[in-house]
């Protein structure tokens, strides 16, 4: 379920209203950064909301940029103590993807292209606990299980009774191929598929081996929308060592006409639920 206050959120707010207040005092992080005795990255690192920001960094930067209305840094100040609290993810453990999971629970729609594998939102327990030690394979049990928990977890957001996320997913034929742990497993994770599919708030559409060369033969990614208009789009690019957020209006929007693409290419939603349930069904078959 969505935080009332969600940290990760908070910061990347925080980050860009200081951003804003740096801008208009006509300052470059470098600058700032030299005024400070601070990195450059720091700078960079606090106005794009990847690092936490303490009351103290508030203070010193309203105090650069000569801020007199004390409202105002009453106001970044309390953001500031808010992006410090702890969503409920942080109960798990040190999660590499908590920056994502934290945009995630605030979205109100998520875009998805998979060309390997069910999405984490959509994958049943079992398909979980054999997708995730197969591609992370030095992972230690309990961290597995964490995994797993965090994964689980993460899907009430899907069906959040107050504010269900918008979920739009385009996947390729070979996740719902893939033999990911046993062709029972599979059977049930498409069967899953099949029945997420039909929520009014959810859309699946496969991208068919036939469809040959096609805008996401470049990587997976997905694209994050919010409620609140001054949260900008995100495309998020999940890497092996770190993740890739773009929040440029450019590259999201290269990012949505890829998108829309990869939808026109792809079959139509009752096309897909079709195609699905054929692939569940020879899943079904080869446990003879």
């Amino acid at each position: 379920m969505a935080s009332i206050v969600n940290p990760t959120v908070r910061r990347r707010r925080l980050g860009q209203e200081l951003r804003r207040l740096r801008e208009l005092k006509g300052m470059t992080a470098e600058e700032v950064a030299e005024r400070l005795l601070v990195s450059q990255s720091k700078i960079s690192r606090l106005e794009n909301g990847r690092r936490s920001i303490s009351q103290r960094d508030v203070r010193d930067l309203c105090g650069v940029y000569e801020v007199e209305d004390h409202r105002i840094v009453d106001s970044l100040m309390q953001m500031a103590k808010d992006s410090r609290q702890q969503g409920w993810w942080h109960a798990f453990g040190d999660i590499p993807y908590s920056v994502y999971i934290g945009l995630e629970t605030e979205a109100a729609s998520l875009r998805i292209y998979e060309s390997l594998l069910v999405p984490g939102l959509l994958q049943t327990p079992g398909y979980a606990e054999a997708v995730i030690p197969g591609t992370v394979p030095e992972l230690a049990p309990d961290h597995l299980e964490k995994r797993i928990q965090v994964r689980m977890r993460r899907q009430e957001r899907v069906n959040d009774p107050e504010r269900p996320l918008r979920l739009w997913v385009v996947l390729d034929e070979s996740a719902l191929r893939r033999v990911v742990g046993s062709h029972l497993i599979m059977r049930e994770q498409l069967d899953h598929l099949v029945e997420m599919s039909n929520l009014p708030h959810v859309t699946i559409q496969i991208l068919p081996y036939g469809t040959g060369a096609h805008a996401g033969m470049s990587g997976t990614f997905s694209i994050l929308e919010f409620d609140d208009a001054s949260d900008s789009s995100v495309v998020y690019i999940e890497g092996v060592t770190s993740d890739l957020y773009l929040e440029k209006t450019n590259d999201v929007h290269k990012y949505t006409i890829m998108y829309e693409h990869l939808r026109a290419q792809a079959l139509s939603a009752e096309q897909s639920r079709e195609f699905i349930a054929v692939a569940a069904k020879s899943h079904a078959d080869a446990m003879g």
